[in-house]
Formats: structure tokens, C-alpha cells, sequence
């Protein structure tokens, strides 16, 4: 379907943000995923990692990026490009996060702080997990 409708959107709740499926294979077919993603003030999302590239784009707000060693302010208007096996950690600025994000169909996540969690919002897979707003 090329078209994938407001109403076709899905909304996923993790502790950390909310995550709006935009396109994905059950909405459509589509060959890439992208999401939105929503950060409260101050949120911060676990130490993890994704086995796939990623791609986000900063709409509204700002926020730090852990990648690795290294530490990264990104405000609107910025695209992030997180390689494949990274560990990463995601912290809202004092007013909130927002951003586009891409990666490829099959991506999976795994935790690096406490082992693989899957809460509500993702599905086991092996030693990680897909997350509710991939597939």
C-alpha cells in the first residue's frame, strides 16, 4: 500500500518514551521502518544496543546521545546516523525529545546494562528482542 494512513499509525509505550509506528511490514509492506519517537523531560532510555544502522532526525526539543565513548548534544533540525552494535543511551533535554527515526526491516535490540528485558513492548528473539513498533 503506498499510502499508510494517520489512523494506521500505531502508539507503543515503553518506560522511556512513546514510540509511533509510521511504517513498517504489518502497515503496508514497507521495506524500511520509521518511527516517531517522544521523550518526556528528562527521560533517558536504557544502555542498549541495535544490530542494525539506525537513522534519527531531530524534529522538536533537544537531547545527549551516548554512542560508545563518546557524548553528542543534538538539537532540531540534526541527524544522527548510529551504526550497527553501538551501545547507546538516549537522554531528553529538561523539555522533551522528538524524532524521526529509520533503520532496516529486522532490526532487533538487546540490553547491555541488565541483559535482555523484554517488558510489554518488545518479543524475545534468541538473546534479544523486536520491539512492538518494528514490526
Amino acid at each position: 500500500m503506498p499510502v499508510i494512513r494517520h489512523a494506521e499509525s500505531r502508539r507503543t509505550e515503553t518506560p522511556n518514551a512513546i514510540m509511533t509506528t509510521l511504517a513498517s511490514p504489518t502497515q503496508g509492506g514497507a521495506g524500511q521502518l520509521v518511527w516517531r519517537v517522544d521523550m518526556g523531560a528528562g527521560q533517558a532510555g536504557p544502555l542498549h544496543g541495535i544490530d542494525t544502522e539506525q537513522v534519527w532526525t531531530v524534529l522538536t526539543g533537544a537531547a545527549t546521545v551516548e554512542l560508545a565513548d563518546e557524548g553528542y548534544a543534538i538539537e532540531p533540525g540534526d541527524t544522527l546516523v548510529i551504526p550497527a552494535d553501538v551501545p547507546r543511551r538516549i537522554t531528553a533535554a529538561p523539555d522533551g525529545f522528538t524524532a524521526v527515526v529509520v533503520a532496516p526491516v529486522g532490526m532487533r535490540a538487546y540490553r547491555l546494562d541488565a541483559g535482555v528485558v523484554a517488558r510489554d513492548c518488545a518479543v524475545p528473539d534468541g538473546d534479544k528482542v523486536i520491539p512492538a513498533w518494528v514490526v
